[in-house]
């Protein structure tokens, strides 16, 4: 019996899930599958959060799936290896996957469908995790755009409703393969359930969302990110419901996308600054002091707030992350790439393009960044954003006790260090 296979990646839903939609759609006999990639989890800590979420969501998809005398097939190993595995032991068609954009996934793609194609096996891919793709939205000489604005500008004169059309799977489940695979458990896959949960998303209050956004006590978002990362809700019903209700929303969504091209554009943005006259910048690296951002124990509330909330739930709130991204980079003159790395081991949501995107403006040194000369006064932030010191008495419980370290640098002092640095660094090139 001739067999499709779907694969599951960025996408971990049933509803509105474009290449699950067409492999059902266009096939019989369809096993869905998940393949905990070793090459990333090995990485990983037992009991790192993002896979107990992910286990979560294979598990809920599972039993969905067993409604309709279907079954979830979940492996473990290196892609390549797994794929060669079931090509061999079955008569496998067609393979349907939605696409992803990040080097690593583009060249394990690419190793996949080669593999597909030596074995008669055709290969099937969509869009599915973003509105417009990395061509879909360039400058008229065909050119990326590096400029945020003009690019949303292009996005919003493309856009039309119907690219958030959604598609309708549960007409098709019936051609899923009857198949009853034994679900494996999580200590089988040698991870252990973290303690750290996932918040579920809600984009029921987006209307306040430009006045309430920039303020962490409130702790009015949507937490959204991490269902998008790995694709609980797509980015359709996303979009569809900040165009009703929040055009900043909308405007946070076009940034993911901007960010997403140009990690595919300009891929040397993983290890390098974009602008590569910033790789001349002579940063400290100081690792004790490295260690007390990465703690929480800088003596400076809001970024020791921001730190520790991370620390204990794998999150942390927009205004904050800009604000400990600037302390480490500018007040610390530590490299951008430590705390990208940091953040890429605790965030929940955390994907690479946004991580590297958004570090390198914190840093001064990506694409439309914030210049260098502009350093965030924490103390500032604090009377702006949490006056009342909610959000930071939240989670610095030590605040007013003796225990609560001093200031690990001065203020003005660490300011003219940094644009000093930054300055000497550029007039290298």
């Amino acid at each position: 019996m001739e067999i499709t296979f779907f694969w599951f990646r960025r996408d971990l839903r049933l509803s509105d899930n474009t290449a699950l939609f067409h492999a059902l759609s266009e096939n019989q006999q369809v096993i869905p599958l998940f393949i905990f990639d070793t090459d990333i989890i090995d990485e990983l800590p037992k009991d790192d959060a993002r896979i107990s979420f992910i286990y979560q969501q294979l598990e809920q998809i599972n039993v969905e799936l067993q409604k309709v005398e279907s079954s979830l097939l979940v492996l473990k190993g290196n892609p390549k290896d797994v794929w060669q595995k079931i090509i061999s032991e079955y008569k496998v068609k067609n393979i349907y996957f939605n696409k992803d954009y990040e080097p690593y996934a583009i060249k394990r793609d690419t190793e996949i469908t080669t593999l597909a194609k030596t074995n008669n096996v055709a290969v099937f891919s969509f869009k599915d995790q973003v509105i417009f793709e990395e061509n879909d939205v360039l400058k008229d000489d065909k050119t990326p755009y590096t400029i945020y604005t003009p690019y949303k500008n292009k996005w919003l004169a493309a856009f039309s409703l119907n690219l958030c059309d959604t598609k309708n799977n549960k007409n098709h489940l019936t051609n899923l393969a009857k198949n009853q695979f034994s679900f494996p458990s999580l200590a089988s896959l040698n991870f252990n359930l973290s303690s750290i949960k996932v918040k579920p998303y809600s984009l029921a209050n987006l209307e306040n969302y430009e006045a309430e956004r920039n303020f962490p006590a409130t702790d009015n978002t949507s937490y959204l990110s991490p269902h998008l990362r790995f694709g609980t809700i797509s980015i359709r019903n996303s979009v569809k419901n900040s165009l009703e209700k929040s055009p900043v929303f909308l405007s946070e969504l076009i940034w993911r996308e901007f960010f997403m091209q140009i990690l595919f554009h300009f891929p040397h943005v993983v290890n390098k600054s974009f602008k590569a006259k910033y790789d001349n910048i002579n940063w400290r690296n100081n690792k004790n002091e490295f260690a007390l951002w990465c703690e929480g124990k800088t003596g400076y509330p809001i970024v020791d707030a921001g730190m520790r909330q991370l620390n204990e739930t794998g999150y942390m709130h927009n205004r904050v992350r800009m604000v400990v991204a600037s302390f480490l980079c500018k007040h610390l003159l530590i490299d951008w790439r430590w705390g990208e790395a940091y953040f890429a081991k605790k965030l929940l949501d955390y994907d690479l393009s946004a991580n590297n995107g958004n570090w390198q403006w914190a840093a001064g040194t990506g694409c439309d960044a914030a210049p260098y000369f502009r350093v965030f006064n924490p103390y500032e932030q604090v009377k702006k954003f949490d006056p009342d010191l909610k959000y930071i008495t939240k989670w610095v419980k030590n605040l007013n006790e003796l225990t609560y370290p001093a200031p690990i640098v001065e203020h003005k002092f660490a300011r003219e260090r940094a644009i000093a640095t930054y300055k000497k660094g550029l007039e290298k090139t």
